[in-house]
């Protein structure tokens, strides 16, 4: 009888310390996984979270609950590691958390490994996501990843940007949706090797709306794929841009952007869909540009300093192009750049009522022209070509293999740009060649007329 008393007493015991274990668990959301000392912490108000930032560490999740949350979160010199990130996440991903209020909602300087998830952010007067260095451009934040986040209503009239990164590396930025933003729906810094994949960009009335995407300050080796951009405002992507010298990532960069390459997107609307700003060795190739305002692209200098190369080699390659009656320069050229140095090939040109054929900086090679698209859900985020003509197999976003990086916080390895030297044998000429030719032609003219009048 004496052993069943004891017995029963340390079993009670025992359930009496589980349950106070529980129960402090319990207490402040979070349950431990003892062996790395990781958490999974619940939290459902603005101060909850910061305290859980505050003190994160490697292979913590820190789950969100769903609800208006009036105001932002930061995390600073905090670092996971591959094999245990920081996941910060909002619990539910069909019903996100909801970041409102002034100024930034989320700001994060010298961090690593860290994924931010099914958050959404609205009607900020700030950024809706910046991220950094710090400042030491010799340590920048690295191996970032934001997927499904939701961002909109943004800085209405001033440069305020959805998402800024300035000294990042190994970032990939998928599944997320931005509409309405006053300067860029993302604006790239000085990053390298990183990834925009399977994001919406749509400009929204009422907001500046200058670019979806900007590249610039040494960004390299930058890879945007398979997104849709949707009345993106003044250039819906700037491959470079204009920045201040002390913001260069590297600082010794005499570019604003090298090695980006923009594949399988569709752009719809906007001024002009694509423009090459002080950059090099850029591909864009496999897209479908319909219907821009003013003009497919642009080929621009913004900056005198001497220190950097003048806008060269940019690669235009299998893209379907759909235009109108308001396109009457397909690509602006400003002074001081090289359009000569730049590329086409293989591109498929459509006018819609008009056998215009496209004025190009350079020879084409293999241009394919008035070929009807038959576009499906046109000027939508889910267009795609409809025509089963051979003529059009090899272009647009249907005919692109995406770039697979594997797992979550692989580095990210994207390759040099490689340069194809022009072939002169086939396509139409260089609209420089044309003017040339053109004025040469006619002082020709002029100088045969009057010797004509000499004589008589």
């Amino acid at each position: 009888m004496k052993a069943f008393f004891f017995w029963g007493r340390m079993i009670f015991l025992l359930f009496l310390g589980a349950v106070s274990i529980v129960s402090a668990n319990e207490s402040d959301g979070s349950t431990q996984n003892s062996k790395s000392g990781a958490q999974i912490i619940q939290v459902s108000d603005l101060k909850s979270l910061r305290s859980a930032l505050s003190k994160a560490k490697p292979g913590d999740r820190i789950l969100i609950t769903q609800g208006i949350y009036n105001g932002g979160f930061g995390l600073g010199n905090t670092l996971g590691t591959k094999e245990r990130p920081i996941v910060i996440a909002g619990n539910d991903p069909e019903f996100p958390p909801v970041f409102q209020g002034r100024g930034e909602a989320v700001k994060m300087s010298r961090i690593g490994y860290v994924k931010i998830k099914n958050i959404r952010i609205e009607k900020r007067s700030g950024n809706g996501i910046n991220i950094d260095d710090g400042g030491d451009h010799g340590q920048p934040s690295h191996h970032i990843i934001l997927e499904n986040v939701q961002i909109s209503e943004i800085g209405k009239k001033g440069n305020v940007d959805a998402i800024k990164m300035s000294g990042v590396d190994h970032f990939v930025v998928k599944n997320c949706r931005m509409q309405g933003w006053g300067g860029s729906g993302i604006d790239f810094v000085g990053c390298h090797n990183g990834v925009v994949q399977g994001c919406t960009f749509e400009g929204v009335p009422g907001y500046r709306t200058k670019n979806a995407i900007q590249i610039k300050g040494g960004s390299n080796r930058v890879l945007v794929e398979n997104n849709a951009f949707i009345n993106c405002g003044e250039r819906t992507i700037s491959i470079g841009g204009s920045t201040g010298k002390p913001y260069f990532r590297p600082q010794n960069a005499n570019y604003e952007a090298e090695n980006i390459i923009v594949a399988g997107n569709k752009f719809i609307g906007g001024e002009a869909h694509i423009a090459w700003v002080s950059s090099r060795n850029s591909h864009v190739h496999h897209n479908i540009f319909y219907l821009p305002e003013k003009y497919v692209g642009r080929i621009l200098q913004e900056t005198k300093d001497s220190q950097f190369i003048l806008c060269r080699k940019g690669f235009f390659e299998a893209n379907m192009v759909v235009t109108d009656e308001r396109i009457k320069t397909f690509f602006n050229i400003g002074p001081n750049t090289l359009p000569e140095t730049f590329s086409f090939s293989g591109n498929a040109w459509y006018r819609f009522q008009s056998d215009k054929k496209p004025d190009l900086p350079t020879m084409e090679i293999d241009g394919i022209y008035d070929v009807y698209p038959d576009l499906l859900d046109f000027g939508t985020a889910e267009m795609r070509i409809g025509s089963k003509s051979d003529k059009l197999k090899d272009v647009g976003p249907g005919a692109y293999t995406p770039w697979d990086n594997g797992a979550d916080f692989e580095n990210i390895n994207l390759s040099e740009v490689k340069w194809i030297e022009r072939s002169q044998s086939s396509g139409r000429f260089p609209m420089q060649t044309v003017i040339i030719g053109g004025i040469l032609g006619s002082a020709f003219l002029i100088v045969m007329i009057r010797r004509v009048r000499k004589k008589k």
